[in-house]
């Protein structure tokens, strides 16, 4: 048996086209985020549903495993949903995103190496229970300000929220950081429904936190991906 490397996917026109695809994620993102600061909600509802489109488009042409543009497409769901200033669209928006982080808890799963050394472990533990003291400390403190209607099902959703933060870690520091700005993100949406005090032009942040999370997940689920195939981006290996 005779290892061949062959010219794999993506292929150069590919190559081109993932890129333009980035580059329009970030040129959107930066008109949204402009948007924001400007007090323009007309330029952020028009451009925030093409965003999770774009990164779950470049996920796809990437060869990178269902699950992950299906996590993104979620994540667009969620968005799209989160535009309409109802209690019940914002349920459902937030259910969305849970689904978002089901398809991400399978790919930490299937792709995650946990480390063996013991101070690894031991980093590991403390994390975790740096995590577990957040969640408890920020729902008791949301709780008695959140709407009746939503303290179940967004402490529900933070507990979900705070495990894929935590367990983003077992693929590497890139998506580690990812899932820790995504808990951030939506703690800042959680302290504006409980009408605690905001940052100036508290949509920026929820929105510049949020998306930086969603682009450090998907590459670092892509790179995760290629390193469990064996092969690089480039090149694949075939077996004469």
């Amino acid at each position: 048996m005779i290892p061949r490397l062959l010219p794999a996917e993506p292929t150069a026109r590919r190559s081109t086209l993932l890129r333009g695809l980035l580059a329009a994620y970030a040129v959107a993102a930066t008109a949204d985020l402009t948007a924001l600061l400007a007090g323009s909600s007309a330029g952020h509802t028009a451009v925030k549903p093409v965003l999770l489109l774009l990164l779950a488009a470049y996920a796809a042409l990437s060869g990178g495993p269902r699950l992950l543009t299906g996590a993104l497409l979620c994540g667009w769901g969620g968005d799209v949903l989160l535009l309409v200033d109802h209690d019940l669209a914002f349920l459902a928006g937030m259910a969305s995103f849970a689904v978002g982080h089901l398809c991400y808890l399978a790919l930490f799963a299937r792709y995650g190496r946990p480390g063996r050394d013991p101070r690894t472990r031991n980093g590991r533990t403390a994390l975790g229970a740096g995590y577990a003291l957040a969640l408890v400390g920020t729902v008791a403190l949301l709780w008695p300000d959140l709407p009746a209607g939503l303290r179940v099902p967004v402490a529900l959703y933070s507990v979900l929220l705070t495990v894929t933060a935590f367990r983003a870690g077992l693929l590497g520091p890139v998506t580690g950081l990812g899932g820790a700005l995504f808990l951030l993100s939506d703690t800042l949406i959680a302290t504006g429904i409980a009408d605690w005090p905001q940052l100036p032009r508290p949509d920026f942040w929820v929105m510049l936190t949020y998306l930086t999370a969603q682009f450090l997940l998907t590459t670092g689920v892509l790179a995760a991906a290629t390193a469990h195939r064996g092969g690089t981006p480039a090149y694949r290996e075939e077996r004469i």
